[in-house]
């Protein structure tokens, strides 16, 4: 049986207790991060970019070139990019999943006008994206 590959279309590197994670429920033979472009394009995504269909493509590309069938894609980012990554997957046969995680801590305050929070998370497990219908 062929090992199922796992791309990262995150902003973070994965944890030990999420590759292992990954190896056991999910049977991930090898993880694939973006090249260093892809990875910038997807962490700043820009607020004034109506459309992200053209903004995405070469990510979009880069999934279709390094993933075959039923691969499992994590998407994790912008709420636009992320929703558009995810049906992308979808209708691609690709298996677009999410990390879950416990919140260990969670503050927040308000500094001159500035929201800032800290968050503090430990992983629970990969959940794949639903579609409702």
């Amino acid at each position: 049986m062929t090992k199922k590959k796992m791309l990262l279309i995150f902003s973070h590197q994965l944890t030990d207790g999420q590759k292992d994670d990954a190896i056991k429920s999910l049977g991930i033979g090898g993880f694939l991060y973006m090249p260093a472009n892809l990875q910038q394009k997807w962490s700043q995504v820009p607020s004034e970019t109506i459309s992200l269909k053209d903004y995405l493509k070469d990510i979009f590309d880069w999934i279709l070139l390094n993933s075959v069938k039923d691969d499992y894609v994590l998407v994790q980012g912008d709420f636009g990019a992320t929703y558009i990554t995810v049906d992308f997957c979808l209708l691609n046969s690709r298996i677009p999943i999410y990390a879950a995680a416990k919140r260990d801590i969670a503050e927040e305050y308000n500094d001159d006008g500035k929201i800032i929070i800290k968050r503090a998370f430990s992983h629970d497990r990969f959940k794949k994206y639903e579609r409702y219908v």
